[in-house]
């Protein structure tokens, strides 16, 4: 399947337990995560960030891409859970790890994850951040405003869907 926006994309049946059932499924090669990743960086060139903060597990890997694309060598990572590994969502974000204010105080930071489907564990981050004194921005490779239950939407995202993602570094998992 080819998207309006050109990306290519693989459309499965399936009927798994942990998914809803006969739910389409979005089967993101590492190419197509790569195009993903482009996508986001021409959408952010010239703006300027002082760190990158990517949310675990999922924004770990298409952070790093992108850090690169952008350049940005001050990372720091946020280990959030919401969603339990069988995509269950749990009452709110539990944070096990969080950059100190310091850290955060008077920057731009650049939060990154792959998906916002409900947007809660991004909007926890930002307002994080916001508490600490930064400046988010978020980023996320697909956006699912269908599902989304938190005001607002990302700052940038690839792609629009409404479908199942599963993402090439979750394989096995």
């Amino acid at each position: 399947m080819v998207r309006a926006d050109g990306i290519l994309g693989h459309v499965i049946q399936t009927d798994v337990a942990a998914d809803p059932p006969l739910a389409d499924k979005e089967i993101v090669t590492w190419d197509e995560l790569d195009r993903l990743v482009g996508v986001l960086a021409e959408r952010l060139a010239g703006q300027p960030f002082d760190v990158l903060l990517a949310i675990t597990r999922g924004g770990m890997v298409p952070a790093g891409m992108l850090a690169y694309r952008l350049k940005l060598r001050d990372i720091l990572v946020a280990a959030v859970e919401y969603y339990d590994d069988a995509g269950q969502p749990g009452p709110h974000p539990t944070f096990f790890q969080f950059p100190a204010d310091p850290l955060l105080r008077g920057k731009r930071v650049l939060i990154v994850d792959e998906v916002w489907d409900s947007g809660t564990t991004i909007a926890a981050v930002s307002e994080r951040v916001r508490q600490a004194g930064g400046e988010p921005t978020t980023a996320v490779l697909h956006y699912k405003p269908a599902r989304s239950v938190v005001d607002g939407e990302p700052d940038v995202h690839a792609v629009e869907t409404d479908r199942w993602v599963v993402y090439p570094f979750k394989a096995g998992g």
